[in-house]
């Protein structure tokens, strides 16, 4: 890449241009599971916990023990990315954010083989792992705290922030418009042709969300063996 951009604030895996492809591969995730792998959503758990405590109160014990387990994987998820993280770097070879989007890829070829008549739960126990250690090691975009996985929190930060630009024309305030703006179109455009190849492809679709992931690994890896090499000790915004 560039020189000067050895010099930037900010590191590739905090680039715009990432967190729009992970984005885009979450929205994929969510169409792929809602319609061919138990009729749920992957990227968070706010629904899963809403059920517990409703299968808690209605005495359903067993109906309870069973969320507790895309619970408890979202939950490792959230570890296992804090404390290889953590650990990864000393080895100086690939940024544990490269070596994330590995693992993901690897994960979502194995469950593109998964056969038609495979229990659901296979697919949504391992979407809600790497889904909770991209959110985990995946937190600004150039300094603004973003999600890569759900966009709960960008529709909130539209309404905020074009509120705040119409009462005072900041920049910043039109800048984090636009980002999160953007965030949540491309995940629901991805969502729609998600949709598409669901119809299309069935099971093997989910494929196409790794094609998205394995563009932004050959990148990242790019930068951390080359123009980000003496940087790979340099902790991104937000951890």
């Amino acid at each position: 890449m560039r020189d000067h951009d050895i010099e930037k604030e900010y590191l590739e895996c905090e680039q715009r241009w990432v967190y729009f492809l992970l984005i885009t591969a979450a929205g994929w995730f969510g169409a792929y599971t809602f319609i061919l792998r138990g009729g749920v959503f992957c990227n968070a758990q706010t629904a899963n916990v809403v059920l517990f405590a409703i299968a808690l109160g209605q005495q359903r014990w067993t109906d309870a023990l069973y969320l507790l387990i895309p619970i408890g994987a979202y939950f490792l998820g959230a570890f296992v990315s804090e404390l290889l993280g953590k650990t990864v770097k000393r080895f100086r070879l690939l940024r544990w954010d490269t070596i994330l989007i590995g693992v993901e890829i690897l994960v979502i070829i194995g469950l593109g083989f998964l056969p038609q008549n495979a229990p659901d739960q296979i697919c949504q126990i391992a979407l809600n792992f790497i889904c909770s250690m991209q959110f985990n090691t995946f937190r600004q975009v150039k300094g603004i705290p973003a999600a890569t996985t759900f966009v709960t929190n960008h529709i909130r930060q539209v309404g905020s922030h074009l509120a705040k630009y119409i009462r005072h024309h900041e920049s910043e305030s039109a800048t984090r418009l636009i980002t999160h703006g953007l965030l949540i179109l491309f995940f629901a455009v991805r969502a729609v042709i998600g949709t598409i190849c669901c119809t299309l492809f069935g099971y093997r679709s989910i494929w196409g969300s790794a094609l998205i992931l394995l563009v932004i690994f050959i990148r990242l890896a790019i930068a951390d063996r080359s123009y980000e090499k003496e940087l790979l000790s340099r902790v991104p915004h937000g951890h």
